[in-house]
C-alpha cells in the first residue's frame, strides 16, 4: 500500500475564514497556513489558477510548513486554455488597452513563453524544499479528446519538467465508454497522473467517477454533488457537505488506488465554509481505520465543529 495523503483545495477561502474553523487567535496568513499544516499533510493551491504567484510568496509557503508537507498547485488559466483577465498577466506582458478576457491564442507566442517561464520559475522554492507534489492542469469543457489536444498535454508535460503534472478533464469525450481505455492508456504511456473526480453527473462537463492509476502518483478530487452545479456562484457550485456514509463508500476505492501507486493525493474541493476541512478529517480517519466520527456544531459558536468518536 502506497502513502495516501488527504487535504483540501485552499486554506484561505473567505467563507472558511468566516466559519470559525481557525481558532480565534489565528488571524494572519502565516498563522493560518501553520495551523492548517498542523492538521493536514497536503493542500492544493487554487489561487495560482487566477494569477501567477510571486516567488517570494511561494518561498513563504515553503518556510511556514513542516518538512514533509506537500503542495499541489493549480496551473494558471492561460496555460489550460481558459479565458484569462488581462490584469492577471504580469504588467509588462499585458496587451495595451486592457479589455475583455483573452486566451493564449490571442497573444504573441513570445509572451506566452514568458508566462510559462515565470509561472514555473515562481514554483522553484517549493521544488527546492521537496514540497511540490504536482501542477494540476484542469482543462475546460471545450477541450475534447483528439490528436491536437493530446499533443498539448505532452507540451505541458515537457514545459514543466522536471516538475510533475496531473491532468483533470471537464469534457466527457475523454472518459466516455468508447474512449476511456484510450485516454488512460495515453496518460499511462507517459506516466501522467489522471485526476479521478467525484462530481455531479448529467452535465456537459461531467466526468464519471472512474478510479484508475496511470503513474506512481495519483490524484483524486472531490467536488461534491451540489444541485446548483451550473451556478456562477462558486460557493453554490461547491457548497456540498459529504455524509460519513458517502466517504465510507469511497474508502475501499481509495485504498485500491493507493495499492497501485507510491503516493495518492486526495483533495476535498467542496470549499464552502469548513465543509472541505471537516470532510477531509473524516475521510482521513476512515482510511486510517479509526472509530467512526460524528461531527456536530459546537455550542460555543456557529461553524465551530467538535469531532466525537463513536465506538
Amino acid at each position: 500500500m502506497g502513502e495516501i495523503l488527504v487535504g483540501t483545495a485552499s486554506w484561505t477561502d473567505k467563507t472558511l475564514l468566516e466559519s470559525g474553523w481557525y481558532p480565534p487567535g489565528v488571524t494572519t496568513p502565516e498563522e493560518r497556513l501553520r495551523h492548517y499544516a498542523s492538521r493536514f499533510p497536503l493542500v492544493e493551491v487554487d489561487s495560482t489558477y487566477y494569477a501567477p504567484p510571486a516567488e517570494a510568496t511561494v518561498r513563504l509557503w515553503a518556510e511556514r510548513t513542516p518538512a514533509e508537507f506537500v503542495f499541489d498547485v493549480k496551473a494558471f488559466s492561460l496555460l489550460t486554455r481558459h479565458p484569462t483577465r488581462p490584469a492577471a498577466l504580469p504588467k509588462d506582458l499585458r496587451p495595451s488597452g486592457g479589455g475583455k478576457n483573452l486566451y493564449a491564442r490571442d497573444l504573441d507566442q513570445k509572451v506566452v513563453d514568458q508566462v510559462w517561464e515565470r509561472f514555473l520559475s515562481a514554483l522553484l522554492p517549493l521544488r527546492e524544499a521537496g514540497k511540490l507534489g504536482a501542477v494540476l492542469f484542469q482543462f475546460p469543457r471545450w477541450f475534447p479528446i483528439g490528436r491536437a489536444n493530446k499533443h498539448y498535454i505532452l507540451e505541458c508535460k515537457r514545459r514543466c519538467e522536471p516538475l510533475r503534472i496531473s491532468v483533470e478533464f471537464r469534457n466527457h469525450t475523454w472518459m466516455s465508454e468508447e474512449n476511456q481505455a484510450e485516454t488512460l492508456d495515453f496518460l499511462r504511456s507517459y506516466a501522467i497522473p489522471y485526476v479521478c473526480v467525484d462530481m455531479p453527473q448529467g452535465y456537459p462537463d461531467s466526468i464519471p467517477p472512474v478510479v484508475a492509476a496511470t503513474s506512481d502518483l495519483e490524484v483524486v478530487r472531490f467536488h461534491g454533488h451540489s444541485d446548483k452545479w451550473t451556478s456562477h456562484d462558486i460557493h453554490e457550485r461547491f457548497g456540498y457537505r459529504y455524509s460519513l456514509d458517502e466517504l465510507k463508500r469511497w474508502a475501499p476505492r481509495l485504498r485500491e488506488l493507493g495499492g497501485q501507486a507510491s503516493t495518492t493525493h486526495v483533495l476535498l474541493n467542496n470549499c464552502y465554509r469548513d465543509y472541505a476541512q471537516v470532510n477531509a478529517r473524516q475521510l482521513a480517519g476512515v482510511l486510517a481505520g479509526l472509530p467512526d466520527c460524528d461531527v456536530r456544531p459546537r455550542p460555543d459558536g456557529p461553524g465551530r465543529e467538535l469531532t466525537e468518536e463513536r465506538t
